[in-house]
């Protein structure tokens, strides 16, 4: 018993190192190409990471077009987004930015097996930003910490990307089915002095 109670300590003592030493250093979400096989073959899906690491910007973004002209050689016009899970343990991944001026948006689609399952549950990062919207995301090697708010309103989602957000598809039954839905969330900077904490958006998304 005493044996077991020493390997449990050194074993969480390990865990506690190793979680401070990622919370330093940090720890990127995987990226897998959205068009590549590999991607399907994963389940349209890829790794997590932890903590984003980088310069936080103070400074207000008044304009956020050029997000759209971020080009990263590896991860290709995406941008990381770390979300906080109820355990204090952030859950980190990799996104595709859409920036409209002043507006800035992130979203994600689901398909296939996660049609099966109520929104916002068939993604962990869904989850985590309903039940608390506070976010961190990387862009060009920079964190921007903001409060995300879900747009609801699916003609609103439709003119922002310029088609319907739900395909759908006529099956050998001949009824419409439903392929795929794209879901968005318009982003604000917080901790910023002229734009405060965030918390009124966040109190307005009905998550804190």
């Amino acid at each position: 018993m005493r044996a077991l109670k020493v390997g449990l300590l050194v074993v969480g003592a390990l865990v506690v190192v190793s979680l401070l030493t990622l919370r330093v250093t940090g720890l990127e979400p995987r990226y897998i190409d959205p068009s590549s096989e590999a991607f399907a073959e994963s389940g349209r899906t890829a790794w997590p990471g932890l903590w984003l690491t980088g310069e936080v910007v103070r400074e207000p973004v008044t304009n956020w077009d050029w997000v759209n002209e971020v080009n990263d050689p590896i991860r290709k016009n995406s941008i990381m987004l770390e979300t906080r899970t109820r355990f204090g343990i952030p859950h980190s991944v990799t996104i595709n930015p859409t920036a409209r001026g002043d507006k800035l948006y992130i979203g994600g689609s689901e398909q296939d097996f996660r049609l099966q399952k109520e929104f916002p549950y068939s993604k962990a990062w869904w989850a985590n930003i309903v039940r608390d919207p506070r976010v961190r995301i990387k862009i060009d090697g920079k964190i921007y910490e903001m409060t995300v708010a879900l747009v609801a309103d699916r003609a609103e989602v439709a003119q922002l990307i310029g088609r319907d957000p739900v395909t759908k598809v006529i099956g050998a039954d001949g009824k419409e089915q439903i392929t795929g839905v794209r879901h968005y969330w318009r982003v604000y900077q917080r901790n910023i002095p002229e734009y405060g904490d965030g918390s009124a958006v966040a109190r307005s998304n009905g998550s804190i």
